[in-house]
């Protein structure tokens, strides 16, 4: 009896759709907003006071909470950073906070039908383009519906390999065993890049509609038959908010250009090594600052 209930939802949600995707200069565009969470208590002493903790999160707000349009036609899409002011104070500090804060993703440009991703990516200053191969997840079906907005969305579930410079699945290692962890913790120094690890996987839910069948979605998620609309994913939950099907005024979808091109793994391997430099400045034995020895300024 589910079964049946299910594939007349399926049906209808086809046939619904047909008439508008059919049309040769489909086009469409969807808000996201992302969130990220972080637990304080892996950044910093534990006996970090209440108002200091606040203060930080407060400058981080800008990197953990984003909005997002993605412009998407039956094969190609680009996602985009909406434009905001950062935070005072935003991108100063050593450590964690300090070195996530010089990752400037740029347009993100997906297609289906040649199996391509390009990223631009500002790090430390430096303009780079990513062009790799879309990344391929192992989707799942559950079966679950619920309704988001207007639209009639699918749960699916896949196990994703962490990217060694995605910056909202960084924790602070050996933080979160136990308590003589904690305790030995204390003694390091804090925020210290060197005490950074990332988990190897983590599962992505997503949450798609049939209403509208392309395989794209937010950020690097693709390969559903429908757009996602919302991506759990770890720590970060990015939730659509807005769909504009076959706007007035269409959009054209450019292909990012600009920055030294290297793969994705070629990038990652820039950000480790920047990472080990970071730890020997900001992490080394009993050093605090820049000086060796020295507290900083």
């Amino acid at each position: 009896m589910k079964i049946n209930k299910t594939l007349s939802v399926i049906c209808f949600t086809l046939f619904s759709c047909v008439f508008t995707y059919a049309q040769q200069d489909f086009q469409g565009k969807a808000y996201y907003e992302s969130k990220t969470t972080v637990d304080m208590d892996n950044f910093g002493p534990p006996d970090m006071p209440a108002d200091r903790k606040k203060q930080i999160m407060e400058r981080m707000k800008s990197f953990l909470e984003k909005s997002y349009t993605l412009t998407f036609n039956k094969t190609e899409s680009v996602y985009k950073e909406e434009e905001q002011l950062a935070a005072p104070g935003g991108s100063q500090g050593r450590g964690f906070g300090g070195f996530a804060a010089n990752f400037t993703a740029g347009e993100q440009y997906k297609n289906i039908k040649s199996n391509q991703l390009l990223q631009e990516q500002e790090f430390f200053g430096k303009q780079f383009l990513i062009n790799d191969s879309l990344p391929k997840l192992k989707w799942k079906m559950t079966g679950e519906t619920k309704q988001i907005g207007q639209y009639m969305a699918m749960k699916a579930t896949a196990m994703k390999a962490v990217d060694k410079t995605d910056f909202s699945s960084f924790r602070r290692r050996g933080r979160g065993n136990d308590n003589a962890e904690k305790k030995s913790d204390s003694t390091k120094v804090n925020n210290s890049v060197d005490e950074i690890e990332v988990p190897k996987e983590i599962e992505v839910t997503a949450w798609y509609t049939m209403q509208i069948p392309v395989n794209q979605g937010p950020g690097e998620y693709w390969g559903l038959p429908g757009l996602i609309l919302e991506i759990n994913a770890d720590r970060t939950t990015i939730l659509c908010s807005k769909i504009i099907l076959n706007p007035s005024e269409k959009e054209n979808i450019k292909v990012p250009s600009k920055g030294k091109e290297v793969t994705k793994e070629e990038y990652a391997n820039i950000v480790v090594k920047k990472m080990e430099e970071m730890r020997e400045m900001y992490g080394g034995r009993g050093g605090r600052g820049g000086r060796p020895g020295g507290r900083g300024r």
